[in-house]
């Protein structure tokens, strides 16, 4: 009779690509309230904080990225499920990349363009970490 083990704490990213995919949310996160902060004050050092945070969110998400692509390479991480969580990864650092050209504007011309894309950038990002800490369900010897 055949057995099926299935490792309960067995996520699709290791650890140490998990500390940067982690770290990219709390910039990200931080630099869509500081556009909130500074869509409501109009104090400019908000705008020039999220630009930083999102400086930060972008070194942070390619690092993991890289990791990622790596993993791309390795079929025993394809069959966890890299690929989504890789593809959505690149998405949030393209519009993370986009954020940050959006913040090299002169201060009030990168509103409202420059909140919309922290807030876009922290949804996919929230969805890269579900997609890369979720318990995949591998069925077979791999």
């Amino acid at each position: 009779m055949t057995q099926l083990i299935e490792h309960r704490y067995a996520t699709t990213v290791h650890p140490l690509p998990a500390v940067f995919l982690a770290g990219t949310l709390p910039m990200f996160l931080g630099a869509a309230l500081a556009d909130a902060a500074y869509a409501k004050t109009f104090h400019i050092q908000w705008n020039n904080f999220a630009s930083w945070l999102v400086v930060g969110g972008l070194v942070f998400g390619a690092i993991a990225l890289i990791f990622a692509i790596v993993d791309l390479f390795r079929a025993r991480q394809r069959a966890r499920g890299i690929i989504p969580y890789a593809v959505v990864l690149l998405a949030a650092w393209i519009v993370g990349i986009f954020n940050a050209l959006m913040h090299a504007r002169d201060a009030w011309a990168s509103m409202p363009a420059g909140l919309i894309l922290s807030v876009v950038a922290v949804v996919l990002t929230c969805l890269a970490i579900w997609l890369g800490f979720r318990t995949p369900h591998i069925r077979g010897p791999i």
